[in-house]
């Protein structure tokens, strides 16, 4: 997805964390230069219930875009993708900080869905096995 990248700048008061302590979740950032490699599935059957269903589990700060899909950097739009992206303006967005601090973050933070840690490290790995370097996920899984 062209014009976007991924950042740990989004919190989670709700899985990752609790809401006295959010955890760190990914989310999609504008910028102009990147692309954000991933995966995209086809909804299928009851599309208003998923859709449904996937806006309660982003329901904490996550606003639902469509986007031009691309199987790389510079190819042609080949889909039209729904994206949940959690802005600056949303009450749990935590915002840029070092990879350091946001692994620190990480570290210490768990909530109903596991730590924080595991989250971090599953993305990691789904994104290998895609075959998908994001040089900001693999940067705080090293530093975990």
């Amino acid at each position: 997805m062209k014009g976007f990248t991924r950042r740990f700048w989004q919190g989670s008061p709700d899985h990752r964390g609790v809401p006295e302590a959010p955890g760190r979740v990914a989310t999609l950032v504008r910028a102009e230069a990147e692309w954000c490699g991933g995966c995209a599935y086809r909804l299928a059957g009851d599309r208003a219930r998923v859709l449904e269903e996937l806006d309660a589990r982003e329901q904490a700060g996550f606003e639902r875009l469509v986007v031009p899909v691309t199987s790389e950097p510079d190819g042609p739009a080949f889909a039209q993708a729904i994206v949940w992206i959690a802005g600056e303006e949303n009450p749990h967005f935590l915002g840029h900080a070092t990879d350091e601090d946001v692994a620190a973050h990480v570290r210490r933070s768990k909530g109903p869905s596991g730590p924080n840690v595991e989250y971090v490290l599953r993305l990691r790995d789904a994104l290998a096995e895609l075959g998908v370097h994001d040089p900001h996920v693999d940067r705080i899984a090293s530093l975990l």
